[in-house]
């Protein structure tokens, strides 16, 4: 039922109205004041009048009449979300490359880019771009990804983007070890202020535990919390306990560097930074056959995934480097599972799609642990794209909650009218 306020707040009530009504039409595709009294309890009178002044604002269509469906009388009028009123953007920040994604209001994909950071070197975390690069990169990213949207940049009203660092209420994340996070965040709030009437910055694994909520494995009645955990260069993590993202004090929770006191584990290195690292300490100490599938890898041009291939060709040295990360990963997931007591750990990031026998070593690990609290041990379903989504969501979530002090643009000649 509508929320009850008092006649001598007249414009709380339409605010609150309006609020109801537009909550209803992102609910449904299409639908009538009957529906919405149904639903919210509202008169239709008000409903009327409130779908008329959304309409007038730019975020409701009224669709034209269908005839020929059999009811008597005056046709009802029928409305619908402009989907096209605005786009939001999501962008991942990533380590090694960016991703863009526009969407529509109603979350569905209307133009991608991806820019590649070229690696400086293989075997080491100094692979990374400086903090003006990143800038640039970033947006070059967004202007690429409107372009293939073919919608205007003003029509963008929020965009989120995701970066691997701890992020606090306002954009902002520390320095890190090394200036690490500040890199990884080269204050992107600020570089993208001009874009969209809301932007926002979010760790990217918290994004990635909001697109798992919404798309992925993190759906279901079975799934009350659990972690989305990104592993490639870094491991980062996203809570979500009890239906609810927990962020912390200042946008902390999730980060790994406790592992690095962690018997067994030492560090929150990632694990495809690790399979490249041991790969090439095997071949620099000749323990690897030359003749083998490893030993024919150009070290200059060795990733992790010539490590699983190796792996998969029989290789025992690649082989044993695959063992001992889902030894890894098993007793980072165990942990978790003792502090946090989660029903699953979804594991996303270059792991998923480059070793992904290590995500089923180490699943086989956690299984048969014998750990009271071990979570169920799974890789996640969406691929490279996890952040960007989850960016989307987060986005669109805000304009929902301020829909009403936003100014949709006008349909423009390009779009279908609406039936």
């Amino acid at each position: 039922m509508a929320q009850s306020v008092t006649a001598s707040s007249p414009q709380l009530l339409r605010t609150l109205n309006a609020r109801t009504v537009l909550e209803h039409a992102w609910q449904t595709r299409v639908f009538t004041a009957s529906d919405v009294m149904a639903s919210v309890g509202l008169t239709r009178s008000t409903v009327i009048g409130v779908c008329d002044e959304l309409v007038d604002k730019g975020w409701l269509d009224e669709l034209e009449d269908v005839q020929g469906t059999g009811r008597k009388g005056r046709p009802a009028r029928r409305y619908a979300l402009r989907e096209r009123a605005g786009v939001v953007v999501g962008i991942d920040a990533g380590y090694d490359r960016m991703s863009a994604r526009v969407a529509d209001l109603r979350g569905a994909s209307l133009g991608t880019a991806e820019v590649r950071i070229p690696a400086r070197s293989p075997n080491s975390v100094d692979r990374l771009a400086d903090a003006d690069e990143r800038r640039r990169l970033a947006l070059e990213t967004f202007d690429r990804a409107m372009a293939a949207s073919g919608v205007d940049r003003s029509r963008v009203l929020a965009l989120t983007l995701g970066v691997p660092a701890p992020v606090d209420d306002r954009g902002r994340s520390p320095e890190g070890q090394s200036g690490f996070w500040a890199v990884m965040n080269p204050d992107f709030s600020r570089a993208f202020e001009d874009v969209a009437p809301i932007v926002t910055v979010e760790n990217d694994a918290n994004l990635a535990a909001i697109a798992e909520r919404a798309t992925g494995t993190g759906q279901g009645r079975d799934v009350g919390s659990y972690i989305s955990m990104l592993v490639g260069e870094g491991i980062g993590s996203g809570l979500m306990i009890e239906g609810r993202l927990v962020r912390g004090r200042r946008g902390g929770a999730g980060e790994m560097r406790f592992l690095d006191y962690v018997d067994g584990v030492g560090s929150a290195n990632g694990l495809a930074l690790l399979a490249r690292r041991w790969a090439l300490d095997a071949l620099a100490a000749g323990e690897v056959d030359a003749r083998s599938p490893l030993g024919s890898v150009n070290p200059q041009a060795l990733t992790e995934s010539d490590v699983a291939q190796a792996a998969e060709l029989g290789d025992a040295v690649a082989r044993g480097i695959l063992d001992r990360l889902a030894e890894r990963l098993a007793r980072i997931c165990i942990v978790l599972g003792d502090l946090l007591d989660v029903d699953r750990v979804i594991v996303g990031g270059d792991l998923a799609e480059s070793l992904p026998a290590v995500i089923a070593g180490a699943a086989l690990r956690v299984a048969g642990s014998g750990d009271p609290t071990a979570p169920e041990l799974v890789a996640s379903r969406l691929g490279g794209g996890a952040v960007s989504v989850g960016a989307v969501e987060h986005a669109l979530s805000l304009v929902r909650e301020r829909a009403l002090v936003l100014e949709p643009g006008a349909r423009t000649t390009a779009e279908p009218a609406p039936v």
